[in-house]
């Protein structure tokens, strides 16, 4: 198995993320090509066909284009749409938990911000 992967997680799905996290980070912009399902194969050594299904998951998600015989493009406005799908999965995923245990705890919204702007919370106290 690849060292590169994490054995826990479908590996197109990881292809994906891949993918997404250079486009979000800047390191391929709209408009330029993303590697081919077969350089994708080939660097991790897995079966095309797995790197095929991470790659036409972003195309049936508008992030990436097919330019036929020439290879996967990034589309105008993939950035914008993946920021905008991880902030609400960061929302739902980390934001509705903390205002839920922070209830709990009977942490006012004004504690939890000033937590946040100090950065470490409870174990810089």
């Amino acid at each position: 198995m690849n060292p590169f992967l994490d054995t826990d997680r479908p590996i197109f799905q990881q292809i994906a993320e891949q993918v997404e996290d250079d486009i979000i980070n800047g390191l391929v912009q709209e408009g330029e090509r993303v590697p081919s399902t077969n350089e994708f194969a080939a660097h991790y050594q897995i079966n095309p066909a797995t790197a095929a299904k991470g790659i036409n998951q972003l195309v049936e998600k508008g992030i990436l284009f097919k330019k036929r015989g020439i290879g996967m493009f990034v589309a105008d406005g993939a950035k914008g749409k993946l920021i905008h799908q991880r902030k609400e999965q960061f929302f739902e995923a980390y934001i509705l938990p903390l205002k839920s245990e922070a209830q709990k705890l009977n942490i006012s919204v004004s504690d939890l911000k000033e937590m946040l702007e100090k950065g470490g919370g409870a174990n810089e106290r």
